[in-house]
């Protein structure tokens, strides 16, 4: 797999390097939502560098307003799995981590730290609560996106999930208000018979138009 420096985007050159066929083939083609999860720890290094890749990704007025729970098995899961649905706390019990993705609704706080030429964003952005809360959703949603793929790229399986019960896990886990979570994804290795057959995808010409 062809890489550049993760450290800081600084350091990448401006010819773009590009993934080979297997790198691609792992974020992507042969990609899959596992099911099931060995008993093969994660550690807390591996966990960190998963962010510590993720956080790289762009997102609008480098805004960057996802937030990330770790969960581990033990007292922390527990209080978790009763707010899973039915059909997914079997797999999250199984699960050496479990990270839940939040929205920080007072994202824009950050934005003198993150946007430091344009500081007054920030008070843009506390004027304008729907303003703030589409960018948030989106961008969010999109970390969300990255976050798979860091899972991935650090040789783990990644199962999200949006099954569950958010207003109960924001009360759970983020009683202040502030955090809305927006997804769980179940973070190991792939267990027992993980995946589910492989389903098709929509053909090219079903979602590619030209102007």
């Amino acid at each position: 797999m062809s890489t550049s420096s993760e450290t800081s985007p600084a350091d990448v050159d401006r010819a773009l390097d590009h993934l080979d066929a297997q790198g691609r083939r792992l974020l992507f083609s042969a990609a899959r939502t596992a099911n099931s999860f060995a008993a093969t720890p994660v550690s807390d290094a591996e966990l960190s560098d998963i962010w510590e890749l993720a956080k790289w990704a762009p997102t609008a007025a480098n805004s960057q307003p996802l937030r990330v729970l770790y969960v581990r098995p033990g007292e922390g899961r527990d209080r978790l799995l009763k707010h899973m649905n039915e059909g997914n706390r079997a797999k999250t019990a199984s699960a050496p981590a479990s990270a839940v993705l939040a929205l920080d609704t007072q994202f824009h706080e950050h934005i003198p730290a993150l946007l430091p030429y344009k500081p007054e964003l920030k008070d843009v952005f506390a004027a304008n609560e729907a303003m703030r809360t589409e960018t948030g959703t989106f961008n969010a949603t999109l970390q969300a996106g990255y976050f798979i793929l860091a899972v991935r790229a650090h040789g783990l399986a990644a199962g999200p999930m949006a099954g569950f019960d958010a207003a109960g896990i924001d009360a759970e886990f983020f009683p202040d208000g502030r955090l809305h979570s927006i997804l769980v994804v179940n973070i190991g290795h792939p267990g027992e018979n993980p995946w589910f057959g492989r389903l098709p995808r929509l053909d090219h010409d079903d979602v590619v138009q030209w102007a």
